[in-house]
């Protein structure tokens, strides 16, 4: 069974396996009208990954309908504690989280995350440095920053010693996105 949400891309392009696909929005939309026994939440969303197939759905379309799913979990986890702790706790367990992200940018350039494994690709320092800079404009200054912008954010690729390695880089800047997302 395909789903209608989403178009697929040519026979000789690769997209998302459908019917995973279909399976996890299923899954979702019974996670959030609570109809299933097993709980889903942003950072399940956030971690999805699908096999890529040739003639799949559009990976740009699937990654946009993720975003957004992404942020009706966390308006509703917002509006749930707010409605039983009140908006300034809300606000202050925001700013918790916000504080567990300063140990990293306050680290100097060049030294906020682990280096990649020797001769091994990973993100290129000086533009992982420069989204870190924004963030603390951000939470600093109040410099205009959304969550949308931290997802889109690309970082040149390189290697060993110039290079972060990738996974530390993504889980930081996914605590980031979830608190920009419980701010809009």
């Amino acid at each position: 069974m395909s789903s209608t949400l989403f178009s697929t891309v040519s026979k000789t392009r690769q997209g998302y396996d459908p019917d995973e696909v279909d399976d996890f929005f299923d899954h979702a939309r019974q996670a959030y009208e609570g109809r299933t026994p097993e709980p889903m939440t942003n950072a399940d969303i956030a971690g999805s990954t699908f096999e890529l197939i040739r003639g799949g759905y559009n990976t740009h379309e699937v990654d946009a309908a993720l975003d957004r799913l992404e942020g009706a979990f966390i308006a509703r986890q917002r509006a749930e504690f707010v409605n039983s702790h009140g908006q300034e706790a809300w606000m202050a367990a925001l700013a918790e989280r916000a504080r567990t992200l300063y140990g990293r940018l306050g680290r100097p350039d060049g030294s906020k995350f682990a280096p990649a494994d020797r001769g091994q690709q990973g993100y290129d320092m000086d533009d992982v440095d420069a989204i870190c800079d924004r963030l603390v404009g951000y939470f600093d200054r109040q410099e205009p920053l959304t969550a949308a912008e931290l997802r889109s954010a690309t970082f040149g690729r390189a290697k060993g010693a110039n290079a972060y390695a990738e996974e530390p880089v993504d889980k930081f800047l996914a605590r980031a996105i979830e608190v920009l997302l419980g701010v809009e």
